[in-house]
C-alpha cells in the first residue's frame, strides 16, 4: 500500500484528486482527535489527582515531548508511508478511544496512577507525532511545496481550534469524558477506513481493514456501554453502591448509599454523609447565626444540597435566604427528589428562600445590598477555579455585602491535616479588611474540620443556640474556638488571584496525608 501513482489512464487523475482531498480532510480530523486526547488526559488527571494547573501542565508537556519523539521517529519510515499512516490511525483509535474509560477503570486498582496515565500519554503522543510528517510525505507529489505546507498547517490549526471549542462547550457537558474518547476514536477509525476504501482494488488492504473493523466494533461497544463503564469505575472507586450519577456542565454528581447512609460526592470528593452531616452544618451555621441579634437577610454561597439552608430556616428570625450555587442540576436534584429533599426538610422549596444558579465570583461583584449573615460553603480549593473563591479579591466583595453588625463564616478545610491551608483563609479574610477568628469541629466522615468566622468588628462570645440541636451546646460551642499546638495559627501567605497560594498548599498538605 505505497504511495499511489497518478498514472495517465482514464479515471486515474480524478482518483488521485479524491485521495488528496481525503488526505487533507484527514489532517483536520487527526488534528482534532489529537488535541481531544490531550485534553481528556489533562482533565482526567485533574479530576482524579487534583491541582488542575499542575496536571494540565505536566500532561501537555509530556504529550508535546512525545509528539516530538514521534516526529523524529518518522524519519526512519522510508517506505510504505500510506500503510504506516493507516496503521498509526488504527492504533491511535484504539488507545485514544479507550483512554478515558481505561484510566477510570484502572484508577481504583493502581497504586501509582501516574504510571499508566503518563505511559498512555507518551504512547498516544508518539503516534500523533507520526501523523503530520507522514501526511506531508504522502502528499508531497500532489501539491507544490508552498501549497503543501500551507494546506497541512491550515487544516492542522483549524482542527486544534475545533477541538478546543468543542471540548468544554459540547463534549464534556453533553457526552462526558468516556463517550468523548470513544467518539473520537471512531473518527480515527473512519480516517483509516476512508483511506483503505480509496485504495481498494489497487492494494492489498484485507489485514488493515480487518484491524480497523475490529477496533471500530470495540469502540462502538464501549460507546453503547459508556454509562455502565462509568458506573463500574465509580463502584470500584467509592466502594459503595452508586444510586445516582450524572455529569453536568460543571461537575460529576454521584450519590451512594450503604444501608441508611447516603453520601454525596462532587468530582470524587465527599461533600456529606447523612450519618454525621448535622455536625458539620450545625457548626457551619449556628456559631454565626447565634451571634447576630437580627439575622433578617441571610446569604449562602455554595451549599446547593440545601443542608445549610435547612439549619438557617429553623430560625424564625430569618426573613429571607438567598442561596447562590453554580449548578442548577444540583439545586434541582435536592429540591425535586423526595428522598433528598427530606434531608434538607424541603428548604430549597421554601418561600423564604431564593436559589440563584450563577458563578458566585461574578455574582458577588454584581450584587448590591447587605446581608446580616453570610455562609460560604464551597468545595475545598482543589483547583484554581475553586481557589479564586478563597482569594482576597473575592472576600473584599463579600465584605461589601456584609452588614455593619453582620457575621460570616467560611468552611476552611482541616486545621489538623492542612494547617497552613486552614490559616491561609483567616489571613486572607484579614487582608480583605475583616476581623477573623477560627474554630473547628470533629465530623467523623471528614475528621477534624475547620471554619473561619469573620466580621467588620470582632464578634462577641455570647451566642444564642436553639433547642433541639444534635451536636452543639453552649459548652461545646465555646470549646470549638480552642486550638491545640498541632493546629495552632502559624505564618502563612495571603491567597491572591495572582498567586493562588492556597491551592498549592492544599495540594501539598493533603497529598502528604493521602500518601
Amino acid at each position: 500500500m505505497d504511495e499511489v501513482p497518478t498514472g495517465d489512464g482514464e479515471g486515474a487523475a480524478p482518483a488521485a484528486a479524491s485521495l488528496a482531498v481525503i488526505l487533507l480532510v484527514s489532517v483536520l480530523v487527526v488534528a482534532t482527535c489529537g488535541l481531544i486526547y490531550e485534553l481528556l488526559a489533562g482533565t482526567l488527571a485533574s479530576y482524579l489527582l487534583g491541582d488542575s494547573v499542575t496536571q494540565f501542565s505536566t500532561v501537555i508537556g509530556t504529550y508535546l515531548f512525545a509528539m516530538g519523539v514521534g516526529s523524529w521517529l518518522s524519519r526512519h519510515i522510508t517506505q510504505r508511508e500510506m500503510t504506516v499512516f493507516v496503521r498509526v490511525e488504527i492504533l491511535i483509535a484504539a488507545l485514544g478511544g479507550w483512554s478515558a474509560a481505561g484510566l477510570f477503570l484502572l484508577f481504583p486498582y493502581v497504586e501509582d496512577f501516574r504510571i499508566p496515565l503518563y505511559g498512555l500519554v507518551l504512547a498516544i503522543g508518539v503516534l500523533v507525532g507520526l501523523e503530520i510528517p507522514l501526511l506531508i510525505r504522502i502528499l508531497r507529489h500532489r501539491f507544490a511545496f508552498r501549497e503543501l505546507v500551507s494546506n497541512v498547517l491550515t487544516f492542522d490549526y483549524v482542527g486544534a481550534l475545533v477541538a478546543s471549542l468543542l471540548f468544554p462547550l459540547v463534549l464534556v457537558p453533553w457526552l462526558g469524558l468516556i463517550r468523548t474518547g470513544f467518539v473520537f476514536g471512531l473518527a480515527n477509525v473512519a480516517v483509516a477506513i476512508a483511506l483503505l476504501l480509496a485504495l481498494r482494488g489497487r492494494e492489498r488492504i484485507a489485514r488493515e481493514m480487518t484491524a480497523a473493523f475490529m477496533v471500530g466494533v470495540s469502540l462502538l461497544t464501549g460507546l453503547v456501554l459508556a454509562e455502565q463503564i462509568q458506573r463500574w469505575s465509580e463502584i470500584a472507586f467509592y466502594g459503595e453502591p452508586v444510586i445516582y450519577a450524572r455529569s453536568t456542565p460543571y461537575q460529576r454528581i454521584v450519590i451512594t448509599r450503604r444501608n441508611t447512609d447516603l453520601r454525596l460526592y462532587l468530582n470524587g470528593n465527599l461533600q456529606f454523609s447523612t450519618r454525621d452531616e448535622y455536625r458539620y452544618h450545625e457548626a457551619l451555621v449556628w456559631p454565626v447565626l447565634g451571634r447576630v441579634a437580627q439575622p433578617r437577610r441571610v446569604l449562602i454561597l455554595g451549599g446547593g444540597d440545601g443542608l445549610a439552608a435547612r439549619e438557617v430556616l429553623r430560625d424564625p428570625r430569618v426573613g429571607h435566604v438567598t442561596l447562590v450555587d453554580l449548578d442548577p442540576a444540583m439545586t434541582a436534584l435536592f429540591r425535586d427528589t423526595p428522598q433528598l429533599a427530606s434531608l434538607n426538610a424541603g428548604a430549597l422549596a421554601s418561600p423564604r428562600l431564593t436559589a440563584i444558579n450563577r458563578d458566585a465570583f461574578r455574582w458577588v461583584r454584581q450584587t448590591s445590598g447587605q446581608f446580616d449573615v453570610i455562609l460560604i460553603d464551597f468545595p475545598d480549593p482543589t483547583e484554581f477555579s475553586l481557589g479564586k473563591l478563597y482569594t482576597v479579591s473575592f472576600y473584599r466583595e463579600v465584605a461589601r455585602l456584609l452588614a455593619p453588625q453582620g457575621v460570616l463564616t467560611v468552611q476552611s478545610t482541616s486545621p489538623l491535616i492542612a494547617p497552613r491551608s486552614y490559616w491561609t483563609v483567616a489571613a486572607t479574610l484579614e487582608a480583605a479588611g475583616l476581623s477573623a477568628r477560627g474554630y473547628h469541629a470533629y465530623v467523623p466522615s471528614f475528621g477534624e474540620w475547620g471554619f473561619t468566622m469573620a466580621a467588620h468588628t470582632p464578634p462577641g462570645d455570647t451566642v444564642a443556640l436553639p433547642a433541639g440541636l444534635r451536636f452543639l451546646t453552649p459548652a461545646s460551642e465555646r470549646a470549638m474556638f480552642q486550638f491545640p499546638p498541632d493546629m495552632a495559627r502559624r505564618p502563612v501567605p495571603v491567597n491572591r488571584l495572582d498567586n493562588q497560594a492556597l491551592v498549592r498548599s492544599f495540594a501539598e498538605e493533603w497529598g502528604r496525608y493521602d500518601g
